[in-house]
């Protein structure tokens, strides 16, 4: 499903971001959601993900710690704020299913991204 949004990040920093994606979560499915998908993002606004498990997505995701310590020693210049859907109430999944945009889809494999500045 795709919500029609767009994702407003510029190619480089996306390009960063998918990487470690792929590198850490690339069994997971992951969507981005908030104010760079929905509007309203300034340069400074950080990117808000959401990782999902494609066959069950209330399956909690081990690796989420190291992927978060991967974003904040990157040299991706924004905020990057991921959270766990299979740890976050169904409020916050219908208020997420509202705009979103996918970023990843599994399976991702490093040998498909090729290098990135």
């Amino acid at each position: 499903m795709s919500t029609g949004f767009g994702l407003d990040l510029p190619d480089r920093y996306l390009a960063m971001v998918r990487e470690i994606l792929c590198r850490y979560v690339p069994e997971y499915d992951v969507w981005a959601y908030g104010s760079r998908v929905t509007g309203g993002a300034f340069e400074a606004s950080d990117l808000d993900l959401v990782v999902r498990h494609p066959a069950d997505p209330h399956q909690v995701c081990d690796k989420l710690f190291d992927l978060r310590e991967a974003f904040v020693e990157s040299n991706v210049p924004i905020r990057v704020d991921v959270m766990d859907w299979g740890r976050i109430p169904d409020s916050f999944h219908r208020e997420i299913e509202c705009g979103y945009v996918v970023v990843q889809r599994a399976p991702c494999e490093v040998s498909r991204l090729g290098q990135f500045a």
